[in-house]
């Protein structure tokens, strides 16, 4: 049974695609498979004959392709492709995570675009979802508070950053993607008194037509790190997707730092530049100058006295860390490790690539080819991968059914 089904949808991505344009007549294979019991032998027989086993050189059939707009380094991505999808386009403007992002997908047949307001729409690829974790900064509580220091605009007054959500709604008008994902800050939801969700979910519901579903995911059950992002969901066909009925562990049973921290006892290998010598401790780069330490203290105190939240976050092995932020380059503060005897020390960027999901526990895989400074500005903006590779695994039955839908003349004149 889950051979048949496997081979019957690879055989409607590529044999009826073919015949029948990009979407194909899917509705017309899957009436051979049985909802009980084995198919039939001659049914199968002929799967097998359209979809011969892969050569080791071949690459499989994806389930469905998807697009990855305000990329970064491809935090998202992870997430569908982690469900059978595949990435035919991508749109990043930020010339350092373009590099990191390249350097974790070299087998990439298609360019980064930059610029997303300069991208046409008729340059963007039939698709079936639509990746994008437009800009948080005008919408987050650190964004909205800097801003309002400078008295700046923020949120959709923000022509800079504020803005290029309506960019993202200019591509799902023009190309109809069957389902979207798109993630931000929580803040979103609150911003300007609620106005600015209620202007986005007014543009996805009313004037696009789609049915969709959000929630506030804490990446805590995850990873060991207190990080909060507003996810929205849209279903061209109202398929029953909420992500309210997803199912999340418990975050009290989350991990702790110790799975990402450099165990520095010898049981990982050295990793030049991050850790140094037999035991493979941390480079003391990364602890913090006396003098540095002594002004967190002291800048901490102040506020504290002045009945202030600020300060710095000390933590060890067994504690789960606050939000890592893209500001973590300037002095570590939100996420200090303690040290017996010393001033307290940064998490190396293998850390931060592990504590967002980019790596697994005691892992060094994802390639980090830039300074410190951008990588930890990279993991700072970025998605925690675990957390959406939840979301991508709940919404894939539904994905499916979107799909197996009949196209109708609005979206074959969309998709080309």
């Amino acid at each position: 049974m889950i051979e048949v089904s496997s081979l019957r949808q690879q055989a409607v991505l590529s044999e009826a695609r073919e015949a029948y344009g990009p979407r194909g007549e899917e509705q017309q294979v899957f009436g051979f498979e049985p909802v009980h019991g084995n198919p039939r032998k001659p049914v199968l027989t002929g799967f097998r004959a359209v979809n011969p086993p892969a050569r080791p050189d071949q690459k499989s059939v994806p389930a469905f392709r998807f697009i990855d707009l305000f990329a970064g380094i491809g935090g998202l991505r992870r997430g569908f492709e982690h469900i059978g999808g595949e990435c035919v386009f991508t749109c990043e403007w930020d010339k350092y995570s373009q590099q990191t992002y390249r350097a974790n997908n070299p087998d990439d047949n298609h360019a980064i675009a930059g610029d997303i307001r300069a991208v046409d729409t008729g340059a963007i690829p039939f698709h079936d979802v639509l990746l994008a974790g437009f800009p948080c900064q005008p919408f987050s509580i650190a964004g909205v508070s800097k801003k309002n220091a400078l008295n700046r605009p923020h949120g959709f007054a923000c022509e800079a950053q504020g803005t290029l959500f309506f960019e993202v709604a200019r591509i799902i008008r023009a190309r109809r993607p069957r389902a979207f994902l798109l993630e931000n800050v929580k803040n979103l939801v609150n911003h300007d008194k609620g106005n600015t969700f209620r202007v986005i979910r007014d543009v996805l519901q009313n004037e696009l037509g789609y049915n969709i579903s959000f929630r506030v995911i804490d990446a805590k059950s995850f990873v060991p790190q207190h990080r909060e992002r507003i996810f929205i969901a849209g279903f061209l066909d109202n398929v029953g997707c909420d992500l309210k009925d997803m199912a999340i562990p418990d975050p009290l049973d989350g991990p702790r730092l110790s799975t990402i921290l450099h165990p520095e006892d010898g049981t990982e290998p050295p990793e030049a530049h991050f850790t140094t010598g037999a035991n493979a401790a941390v480079s003391a780069k990364y602890t913090l100058t006396d003098h540095l330490w002594s002004y967190l203290q002291a800048y901490a105190d102040k506020h504290k006295a002045a009945g202030n939240g600020f300060g710095y976050g000390l933590v060890g092995p067994m504690d789960v860390a606050r939000t890592l932020s893209a500001r973590y380059h300037k002095d570590g503060s939100e996420i200090l490790i303690r040290q017996p005897g010393k001033a307290p020390r940064r998490l190396t960027p293998r850390e931060c690539a592990r504590l967002m999901g980019f790596d697994q526990p005691g892992m060094s895989e994802f390639r980090i080819p830039v300074s410190d400074t951008q990588a930890y500005r990279q993991f700072g903006n970025s998605v925690a991968v675990p957390a959406v590779k939840a979301v991508a695994m709940h919404m894939a039955p539904f994905i499916t059914k979107a799909m197996n839908l009949p196209e109708t003349e609005e979206l074959l004149l969309a998709h080309g």
